[in-house]
């Protein structure tokens, strides 16, 4: 038998809890299911996170820092999507995100023009989803098992609400997307938590 090759290893993985779902399951989600538990939470397929994680870290390494933005207002991404702007320069949006920096040009606090954007709840960040569709910019989403992927190009099945799994989906974007650039950077996980 062939050892699967992935990101990490399968066990620092099931350490976060990445792949532990919520009882609720929208259709479009269910292809990334791997089983039900006895209490009712789903268990997302380990390797179609892996597979999902390499992808998006191939299509943001196609792009500069600044042609990125990563939006996250659950709190529990606070801590790892700001070192993952700190570390690879890409611009992070934490907490509130403000309505018309997407879409309005005379904004001066802050219109930006990103090429791609990456959000970790669809629900949570449905504002800068809808601001995304009305300039046309490709959209990244970290999804749960319960969230609605409509309008999302890119869907990365995992746990976006607990903080260690958040921690570990940026560590491995960040270290991908440095590797990826020919950075130097080497990057240690605690430094995410």
């Amino acid at each position: 038998m062939t050892k699967e090759k992935m990101l990490i290893d399968r066990d620092t993985y099931l350490s976060v809890g990445i792949h532990i779902g919520a009882k609720f399951r929208t259709g479009f989600m269910k292809k990334y299911i791997y089983k039900i538990r006895p209490d009712g939470l789903a268990v997302l397929n380990v390797q179609k996170i892996d597979e999902r994680l390499d992808l998006v870290a191939g299509m943001l390494s196609r792009f500069e820092p600044d042609e990125i933005l990563v939006v996250c207002r659950r709190e529990s991404g606070f801590a790892g999507a700001s070192k993952f702007g700190e570390v690879t320069g890409i611009r992070t949006i934490t907490g509130r995100y403000l309505p018309g920096t997407l879409t309005n040009p005379n904004y001066e606090a802050g219109y930006i023009e990103p090429k791609v954007l990456m959000i970790c709840d669809p629900w949570a960040d449905k504002l800068v989803v809808h601001d995304a569709l009305k300039v046309n910019i490709p959209i990244i989403a970290l999804c749960d098992t319960n969230n609605l992927v409509k309008n999302i190009d890119l869907v990365v099945p995992c746990n976006n609400k607990g903080k260690r799994s958040l921690s570990l989906i940026f560590w491995i974007l960040a270290k991908e997307y440095l590797k990826r650039k020919k950075s130097p950077n080497e990057l240690e996980l605690k430094d995410f938590e």
